[in-house]
C-alpha cells in the first residue's frame, strides 16, 4: 500500500505518527490489500491467511448495484431476493406473477434467463497511482477531467483484452489518495434457480425495513453459464453444518456501495443542506405518485411493486442518513477532527505548503455546486427520465462518443464499457405503458416546475405541449421498447440517429448539447477541484496518520468483519437471533405481516427453534446486500440481506454500540429450502 507514497510523504508520516486515528475494533470496509490481520489476530486469535484472503476474494462476486457468492462448484450463486428483482420481475406477466407466487427450478433445463444481467469476479488488484498522478500533475479545471479521462481509459482497455469475458475498472481510494486498478472475469448468462414468494423475503415490509428483530427470507439464488453450460466455479463458499453461534468471529465479504467517512465538513453540509433535501422532496413525491398508482387496477399494482419497493427503501435510508446529519454531536466531532488536522498542517511549513489550500478549495467547489445544482440536475442527471429518454439519450450518446478517441469519451462509453452496454440495449425487458406515462409525465412537470417554462432545455422537451401530451406522444410513438429497434439504432450509428423520426430519439437529439454542457461545467467548476483537492486532503491525512484506515465505499470487494451479537435498546437487549416461531408469531395475517401459505403449510412440520435471522457488528452499507457471512473456516453461516436503524448513519461512521448487519441464518435458510419449499435439488447442492 506504501509503494505509492512519495519521500515526502513518507518523511511526514513518521514525523506525525503519534497523532494516528486507527479505525476501532469492527470497523472498517477494508480492501483485500490492506486488511488488518494483526488487528484481527490479536483482537480474536484468528489470523486471516493469504490463502483465506484469497478465497474471499475467488468466491465473491458482484451483481447490479449487490453482492453475491459462489456456493456450489457448478457456478451456483446466493444473493438476496430484492438483488435478483430485476430478474424475477422480467420473467414474470399477468399469468405467473413470481415476485408474488416464488420460483423454483425443478431441473437444471427449467432455469429461467436473466437477459441483461452479468455478474463479475475480482482477479487482481494493481496500484496505479504514480501513472495516475503523473497523467494529471499540473492541471486543474477541464484539462484535470480530460488527463484523469484519458489515463483511465488507456489502463482500462489495455487490462481487458477480451472484453467479452473481462472487464476492467480503474478505483479512486482514499477520495484520490490512491488508484487501483481491478480487474474482473466477466460472467454474461446467469439464470435464475429459485426465489421465495416476496411475502417471505419482505416479511413486514417497509414497517420492519431497517429494524430488528427480523424474520425475512430474503434470498435467491442464480448461476452462471458459459456456453450454454454451468460455468465451473473459480472458488465457492462451503455450507456450514453447525451455523452461527452468538459471539462467534464472521467475515462479511462484499461490495459496500458509497460512504462519506472520509469526506470534509463542508461536503457533509452540502450533503445535509441540499443533496439529501432534494432526495427526499423527491422520494417522498413518487411514493405518492406510485402508490396512487397502484391503486388503480391489480395490473397497475404489480407493475408498480418493484418501483414502490426501491422508493420505500431508499426513502428509510435517506431520512436515516440526514438524521445523523443533523445530529449536533456527531457534527461537531466532525468538526474537531477537522479543525486538529487543519491545525496540524498548519504548523508545517511543508504540510502547509503542500495541502494548505485544500480545504477551501473544497469548500469554495462545494458552494459552486448550489448554484449549479438544479441545472446539473434537471438537465443532465434526471434530464432523461423513464425507460423511452433514457434510452434514446445513450443511442444518441453511444453514436457521437463512438466516433471519438477512446480516451475522449464519457466515461460510460469506452471501448472497456461497450459490451455491457450493448448487451443492456438488446436484452429484452416488460414495458409497462400506463407505468412509463405517469414516470415520464411527472418528471417532466418536475423538470418545468424547477427550470421554469421560458428555459431553453425545457422548450427543447416540451414546446407548446403539456407534459402529459409530449410522455403520451413519446411512449405511443416509440419503437424503442423493441430490442430489435435498439439494436439496428445503435448499429446504424450517427447515421441512424440522424435519420431516425422516433419520438424519444428527436427529444434526446434535441436536448442533448444542452445536457452535455451542464455536465461539463458541473465537472470542471466542481468535480475538478473537488477531485483534485480531496485527493490533497487524503495524502494529508497520510502524512498526519498513517495507513491507519480504510478507504470509503466505492462498490468494489471489501471484507469486514465483527461477531454475532445483540445490543441495547432504550435499556433493554435485543438478542441476536431470531427463529422460525417468532416468524409465526410475529405473522398477523394482514399485508405486510401475512407469511404466504407455503409456510402455513409447512408449519405444523418446522421446528419452530430452528434460528432465521441474526445481527451481527460487521460493518456494512448498501451495495452489501446478498453479501455471504462466513466463518474463520470460510464456510457460510449467513447471508447480509440489511442493516438496523442505527446502522443507517454508517454512511458517514461507525459506532460498534448499536450499528448492526441483518442477515439471513444458514440453518435457517436450508431448513426452508427442504421443509417448506421441498427444493431438495438446490438443497443438495449447497450442502450434500
Amino acid at each position: 500500500m506504501r509503494r505509492f507514497l512519495t519521500l515526502v510523504t513518507l518523511v511526514l508520516i513518521a514525523a506525525f505518527a503519534t497523532i494516528a486515528r486507527p479505525a476501532v475494533a469492527d470497523e472498517g470496509m477494508w480492501t483485500l490489500d490492506n486488511f488488518p490481520t494483526t488487528a484481527v489476530a490479536k483482537q480474536y486469535g484468528f489470523k486471516a491467511t493469504p490463502a483465506f484472503l484469497d478465497t474471499l476474494r475467488t468466491a465473491s462476486v458482484r451483481l447490479p448495484g449487490c453482492s453475491g457468492s459462489f456456493v456450489s462448484a457448478s457456478g451456483l450463486i446466493m444473493t438476496n431476493h430484492h438483488c435478483a428483482r430485476g430478474c424475477i420481475t422480467n420473467n414474470s406477466n399477468e399469468k405467473n406473477d413470481y415476485i408474488k407466487t416464488g420460483f423454483f427450478a425443478a431441473k437444471q433445463q427449467d432455469e429461467l434467463a436473466c437477459p441483461g444481467f452479468s455478474i463479475v469476479s475480482l482477479l487482481t488488484i494493481t496500484d496505479v497511482t504514480t501513472g495516475v498522478n503523473a497523467a494529471t500533475a499540473g492541471t486543474t479545471g477541464a484539462a484535470f477531467n480530460a488527463a484523469q479521462r484519458a489515463i483511465f481509459s488507456k489502463l482500462e482497455s489495455a487490462c481487458a483484452p477480451d472484453k467479452g469475458t473481462q472487464q476492467c475498472q480503474v478505483v479512486t481510494l482514499y477520495n484520490g489518495g490512491r488508484y487501483a486498478l481491478y480487474a474482473y472475469r466477466k460472467y454474461s448468462d446467469v439464470r435464475l434457480v429459485f426465489a421465495p414468494e416476496e411475502a417471505a423475503a419482505f416479511f413486514g415490509g417497509d414497517p420492519d425495513n431497517f429494524n430488528f428483530p427480523r424474520f425475512d427470507l430474503d434470498c435467491a439464488f442464480m448461476r452462471a453459464y458459459q456456453d450454454g453450460k454451468p460455468v465451473t466455479s473459480p472458488n465457492f463458499f462451503r455450507w456450514s453444518k453447525a451455523g452461527p453461534s452468538a459471539n462467534e468471529l464472521i467475515f462479511v465479504p462484499g461490495n459496500p456501495g458509497s460512504t462519506s467517512r472520509l469526506e470534509t465538513v463542508a461536503e457533509l453540509e452540502s450533503l445535509r443542506d441540499v443533496q439529501n433535501i432534494a432526495a427526499l422532496r423527491s422520494l417522498s413525491e413518487r411514493r405518492g405518485l406510485y402508490s396512487q398508482f397502484a391503486t388503480e387496477s391489480p395490473e397497475h399494482a404489480r407493475q408498480a411493486t418493484s418501483v414502490l419497493f426501491g422508493i420505500e427503501n431508499s426513502l428509510k435510508a435517506t431520512i436515516g442518513h440526514e438524521t445523523t446529519l443533523l445530529d449536533p454531536t456527531f457534527m461537531a466531532k466532525k468538526r474537531a477532527q477537522e479543525a486538529a488536522d487543519r491545525a496540524a498542517i498548519a504548523k508545517s511549513p511543508v504540510l502547509a505548503k503542500k495541502f494548505g489550500g485544500a480545504y477551501d478549495a473544497i469548500a469554495a467547489a462545494e458552494l459552486r455546486a448550489r448554484d449549479l445544482q438544479i441545472t446539473y440536475t434537471y438537465r443532465e442527471t434526471q434530464g432523461a427520465p423513464g425507460f423511452y429518454l433514457a434510452t434514446a439519450r445513450t443511442l444518441v450518446r453511444a453514436a457521437a462518443e463512438r466516433t471519438k478517441p477512446d480516451a475522449q469519451r464519457l466515461r460510460g462509453f469506452n471501448d472497456a464499457a461497450l459490451p455491457q452496454l450493448v448487451a443492456v440495449l438488446g436484452a429484452p425487458r416488460p414495458i409497462f405503458a400506463d407505468l412509463e406515462k405517469t414516470t415520464l409525465a411527472y418528471s417532466l412537470t418536475k423538470t418545468r416546475e424547477f427550470l421554469g417554462p421560458d428555459d431553453a432545455y425545457v422548450k427543447a422537451l416540451l414546446g407548446n405541449d403539456s407534459p402529459e401530451t409530449v410522455a403520451a406522444r413519446i411512449i405511443e410513438g416509440s419503437k424503442l421498447a423493441d430490442p430489435a429497434a435498439r439494436k439496428a439504432l445503435y448499429d446504424g450509428g450517427a447515421a441512424a440517429i440522424a435519420a431516425s423520426t422516433d419520438p424519444a430519439i428527436v427529444v434526446a437529439r434535441a436536448t442533448d448539447a444542452m445536457s452535455r454542457a451542464a455536465r461539463q461545467t458541473f465537472e470542471d467548476q466542481v468535480g475538478a477541484p473537488i477531485a483534485k483537492n480531496d485527493a490533497l486532503v487524503a495524502q494529508a491525512q497520510f502524512a498526519l496518520h498513517g495507513l491507519t484506515t480504510y478507504p470509503d465505499a466505492t462498490f468494489t470487494l471489501r471484507v469486514t468483519y465483527g461477531t454475532v451479537k445483540g445490543w441495547m435498546e432504550r435499556g433493554a437487549p435485543v438478542a441476536p437471533f431470531t427463529t422460525f416461531g417468532g416468524a409465526f408469531a410475529h405473522a398477523t395475517g394482514s399485508d405486510p405481516f401475512a407469511l404466504p401459505a407455503s409456510w402455513t403449510a409447512a408449519r405444523s412440520t418446522l421446528d419452530p427453534a430452528t434460528p432465521l435471522d441474526f445481527a451481527s457488528t460487521a460493518d456494512i452499507i448498501g451495495g452489501n446486500s446478498g453479501s455471504p457471512v462466513v466463518n474463520a473456516k470460510a464456510e457460510i453461516v449467513g447471508l447480509i440481506f440489511d442493516g438496523n436503524i442505527h446502522s443507517l448513519g454508517g454512511d458517514y461512521g461507525y459506532d460498534m454500540r448499536d450499528n448492526r448487519a441483518v442477515a439471513v441464518d444458514s440453518l435457517g435458510l436450508l431448513a426452508a429450502l427442504r421443509t417448506i419449499y421441498h427444493a431438495d435439488r438446490l438443497a443438495s447442492e449447497l450442502a450434500p
